[in-house]
């Protein structure tokens, strides 16, 4: 699959010419352009892309603001920051993005770092599983698993319900295999069930009497964020991202 990239700039040309630039690289797709903060923001929670190429001088919104404002949308996805601004607080940009390259650097430079950044690391999983209410137990534990293998202690206990009410809500509106994916970065786990069902879950009213539709309640009170898009076999993907409070041994930089 390409890597999913935002891009950020107030200048329409340096926006054509990174588009470009990825284009004849091979691998990535430009899902979306903003040329200021606000918008930035909104396309970042809206497309959850896995990297936002950030310039920080934006004419609406300071740029560390629009990068925490960004993070806090969309926690999954990585921030690179292609800017003009020299005297920023290099050590601060370490700790809130994965790259800051210069616009005078060369851009080839900037497509290396993009394709790193965006490439599966360590800290992605993937499992396939069955139409099978028993593959609602070998899910958490393939979670469970991933999580002790990278160190990540917090948030376990609500990242096995997430998957537990995703997997379940795949076998029981879908009625098909899905696919369980774990993301892990420095700030966030991201949770993705893709089934190749038309069935869609919905959240319903809760009641005292009605069950079904109370496990994506549960989900959007655990989860940082949640949502669902169309999956690449034509079915659905449904995903929560969840906080993790302090950078894990061996997750993000």
């Amino acid at each position: 699959m390409p890597i999913r990239v935002l891009l950020v700039d107030d200048v329409v040309e340096v926006r054509r010419l990174v588009r470009t630039s990825l284009r004849f690289r091979g691998g990535f797709e430009v899902v979306g352009e903003a040329a200021d903060g606000a918008e930035a923001v909104m396309l970042a929670a809206q497309l959850r892309p896995d990297i936002v190429v950030l310039d920080l001088g934006l004419p609406d919104i300071a740029g560390g603001e629009v990068l925490g404002r960004i993070r806090q949308e969309s926690p999954a996805s990585k921030v690179v920051v292609f800017s003009g601004l020299e005297t920023v607080d290099r050590a601060w940009l370490d700790s809130h993005a994965e790259g800051f390259v210069l616009k005078d650097a060369d851009l080839g430079y900037l497509m290396e770092l993009l394709e790193s950044v965006g490439r599966p690391s360590d800290t992605e999983a993937v499992l396939d599983l069955p139409d099978d209410l028993a593959s609602v137990a070998v899910a958490r534990r393939f979670v469970r698993e991933k999580l002790v293998e990278w160190g990540i202690d917090e948030p376990m206990d609500d990242a096995l319900l997430v998957v537990s009410e995703l997997a379940a809500n795949a076998l029981t509106h879908a009625e098909s295999s899905y696919r369980v994916r774990l993301v892990a970065t420095g700030t966030a786990l991201r949770i993705e069930v893709e089934d190749d069902g038309a069935g869609t879950p919905e959240p319903q009213p809760l009641t005292e009497t009605e069950e079904h539709g109370r496990g994506l309640h549960l989900v959007g009170a655990l989860a940082a964020s949640w949502g669902m898009e169309a999956g690449g076999s034509g079915g659905k993907r449904v995903w929560a991202d969840l906080a993790i409070p302090a950078l894990a041994p061996g997750v993000g930089h």
